[in-house]
Order: structure tokens, then C-alpha cells, then sequence
């Protein structure tokens, strides 16, 4: 029997505590050919997107979430939730192998529902990233740079309020981030503060990939000021 890459899963929401079902990708289908600069994986095979299936939407309530969110509610939050989300909610189910346009309103589903939660700043940033970069497959560089943006913003809030502590998240990823969403969304004198930031890490750091691509970005950076400068 041939098997596939997809398999599927049970998942308890994390709101109303039914089960349902969702997909998910073989860790031996997924080879990634290359990171873009702000870690986008680039998978060898673009038929399987493993992007596509962080979120869990719940069929029942509309709640959705992914393995970072907490299980705790602060007060309040519950009841946010059920009138926001689950009272809206029309039952169905996005627990089969999903289209990029229906990965993107997970996230987004997801985006609202981490907001509503009051989830970290960090994982709120690591939701609106991962759907700029499902809009730059779609070439819908617009959408690409609100969701860059957005995500900025979160890092930045991240940053300062140092909650990303305790997750996978280190503080050389978060500046840099910051200073490369910056850049690709042609702010560059934000850019440039962070990537600064990340450079004078660079002793302390034990992440040199960072650092090295924190120094290829400035200096891409100041080729291109100078560039300018010279054009008439």
C-alpha cells in the first residue's frame, strides 16, 4: 500500500474541548531546499506544504490555535471567545488536505482567535509571518507586506516586553526579524537599527548564521544607498 504523505490526527480544542479532526504532513515527505531571508522554508517538493497545516481549526466552535498557544484563558477571555468566535461560528471542517487560500484563512482564523486569547506577542507574529509568506507564494505582494508588517510590529512588542523567553524563539531571531520584515517593507531606517542591534550580539551569539545574514542584509543595504546617491 503507498503511502502518503498526509495523515490525520485528533485534536481537542482548547475552547470547547470536543475532538476533531485535522491533517497533517509525514515528517519523511517534508526536504527543504533552502530558507529565504526572512526563514521561509522553500520545500523541495511545492506540492507539500507542510505551512498549511500549523493552525487547527476546531469544527465545532471555529476556535483556532496551534501548539503554541497556551491552554490558560486569562479572565475573561473564554467569554470573548465563545461571543466573537463560537457564537459566529458555522460548523465545518478544515480537516482535509487544504488549499493555500484555505491554509491563509486558517492562520487568520488562528490570528483572531491568539488576539482574542490574549496569546503572546510572539506566537501572534509567528501567525501573521507564516501568512505573508503563504501570500508570497500566491504573488499577493500586497497582502505580503500587511502581513509583514503586522508581524514586525508584534516582534517589536515581543521584544520589548521579552516574552518571547522560555520559546524556541531566541532574542538574535527576534531582532533580526524586526530589522529583515523591516527592510522588505522598505523601512529601512528601522532596518538598519536592528540589524546594528543583531551585529553587536555578534560575541555573545551562539547563532552565527544570524549574524553572518544580518551582515549580508546591511551590507546589501548600503550598496544600495550608495547606488542611489549616484543616480541622477
Amino acid at each position: 500500500m503507498e503511502i502518503t504523505p498526509y495523515y490525520q490526527k485528533d485534536i481537542e480544542c482548547l475552547h470547547c474541548k470536543k475532538k476533531f479532526i485535522t491533517t497533517k504532513v509525514r515528517s519523511r515527505f517534508v526536504k527543504i531546499d533552502s530558507h529565504e531571508s526572512d526563514f521561509q522554508p522553500i520545500y523541495q517538493n511545492k506540492e507539500v506544504n507542510p505551512l498549511l497545516y500549523n493552525t487547527f481549526v476546531c469544527e465545532h466552535c471555529g476556535f483556532s490555535f496551534t501548539e503554541d498557544f497556551t491552554k490558560y484563558f486569562a479572565p475573561g477571555a473564554k467569554e470573548i471567545i465563545q461571543q466573537e468566535v463560537a457564537n459566529k461560528w458555522v460548523p465545518h471542517s478544515f480537516g482535509n488536505e487544504r488549499s493555500i487560500q484555505e491554509g491563509i484563512m486558517a492562520y487568520k482564523l488562528g490570528f483572531h482567535c491568539g488576539s482574542l486569547k490574549k496569546e503572546k506577542h510572539v506566537t501572534i507574529a509567528g501567525l501573521a509571518l507564516r501568512t505573508a509568506w503563504l501570500y508570497r507564494i500566491e504573488n499577493e505582494e500586497e497582502q505580503e507586506k500587511r502581513f509583514m508588517k503586522i508581524a514586525r510590529d508584534r516582534y517589536i512588542d515581543s521584544y520589548s516586553s521579552d516574552d518571547y523567553n522560555g520559546t524556541q524563539m531566541s532574542e538574535i531571531r527576534i531582532l533580526y526579524l524586526i530589522a529583515e520584515l523591516s527592510r522588505r517593507i522598505g523601512e529601512n531606517e528601522i532596518a538598519t537599527r536592528y540589524f546594528s542591534k543583531v551585529i553587536e550580539k555578534q560575541s555573545k551569539s551562539i547563532e552565527p548564521k544570524v549574524i553572518e545574514m544580518a551582515k549580508e542584509r546591511w551590507q546589501e543595504m548600503r550598496e544600495d544607498k550608495e547606488k542611489e546617491a549616484l543616480s541622477p
